[in-house]
């Protein structure tokens, strides 16, 4: 497994490009609202990533053909948009992003309240988003990569929740998925040190009933095989010597 440490040349140009992602993030939360199409928020989102004059990175890799994975309600991951999907007051929809700033990527997700939403719907999304940060406390400089597998786990478990694991996290830098990859569920491994100036996408994929998913005909779109809710948080992040840097925060 080679996981790349990023020089610090490399890692201001990874903290550009997932500050730029953070912006586009941003925009597309403040634009969610009920009778806009997923398509609708793709366009928005690839004007947006152009606009600040980057490559959405997600647009033809290994052939998924748009710039913003919209997943909505018990889709879980990787949704095409379409102009024929429209947002319903209740639902939940998942956003996942990245761009490529000059020859470095960021990949960030958020899963975001359409209208009104049940409160069992907003405490999958607010526990996921959690999750996240209960794991990113054990990235640091000597941990385990597996420490932030077992603390997403142990955060997750007492809520009842499913944890997908046919996806996980990854590395990231001068390609979108590098070594190593990061479950989201407990491993008996301890997993590689963590060192300095490794960077990770971490990203809990949190399904409100089974962890069981699969895969629609159009070989992209991830749902829940109970057709129960999901939610998706993910950012990249900065492993230092000290507390982990968070590098697409708004």
């Amino acid at each position: 497994m080679a996981v790349t440490i990023k020089s610090e040349r490399e890692i201001e140009l990874m903290r550009e490009s997932c500050r730029l992602l953070a912006i586009v993030h941003k925009e597309l939360e403040e634009y969610i609202r009920p009778g806009i199409s997923t398509l609708d928020i793709d366009v928005k989102g690839d004007t947006l990533i152009r606009k600040l004059g980057c490559v959405p990175n997600f647009k033809d890799y290994n052939g998924y053909p748009a710039s913003i994975c919209v997943s909505v309600n018990d889709e879980v991951v990787h949704g095409i948009p379409t102009k024929k999907r429209i947002l319903q007051e209740g639902d939940i929809v998942s956003l996942d992003a990245g761009l490529i700033y000059k020859g470095y990527h960021s990949d960030a997700a958020r899963t975001h309240a359409v209208g009104q939403i049940s409160p069992q719907a907003q405490k999958l999304i607010d526990v996921t988003m959690e999750s996240f940060f209960a794991g990113v406390k054990m990235a640091k400089a000597g941990n385990h990569l597996f420490d932030i597998s077992n603390a997403i786990d142990a955060y997750i478990r007492p809520h009842g929740y499913g944890i997908v694991r046919d996806l996980v996290g990854h590395g990231i830098g001068t390609s979108l998925h590098e070594d190593p990859q990061i479950p989201n569920f407990a491993q008996r491994r301890r997993g590689l040190k963590l060192q300095a100036g490794m960077t990770l996408a971490v990203e809990p994929m949190i399904n409100m009933g089974r962890a069981d998913v699969e895969w629609l005909d159009d070989n992209w779109t991830v749902v829940t095989e109970d057709g129960s809710l999901s939610a998706h948080y993910e950012n990249t992040i900065l492993i230092t010597d000290g507390e982990p840097e968070i590098l697409t925060l708004y």
